[in-house]
């Protein structure tokens, strides 16, 4: 799941997945973070869920998966478009 909020022209992202799908540690990797999965792990919520939050600039489009565990790459259902390899975002 993908939230949003406008904040001085820029658009915090936060990605949301549950707690446990997949199990073990998982990224959002993407060109906003030149695919680095350091950059953005998930982390656990109060609310059962694990998020991590992106700052990108208003009026942007970007590319991004999720990468976990073991080399497992899957996509965001709720990405506004996929191009047939990524999960697009427009900010």
């Amino acid at each position: 799941m993908l939230e949003r909020k406008q904040i001085k022209g820029r658009t915090q992202v936060t990605f949301v997945l549950p707690a446990e799908t997949p199990d073990g540690m998982v990224s959002v990797v993407g060109d906003f973070n030149h695919w680095n999965p350091a950059a953005h792990p998930l982390e656990a919520r109060g609310d059962g869920t694990r998020a991590a939050k992106v700052s990108l600039p208003a009026h942007s489009s970007h590319s991004f998966r999720y990468l976990a565990a073991g080399d497992y790459w899957f996509d965001d259902d709720t990405a506004d478009h996929h191009d047939g390899t990524n999960n697009r975002i427009h900010t």
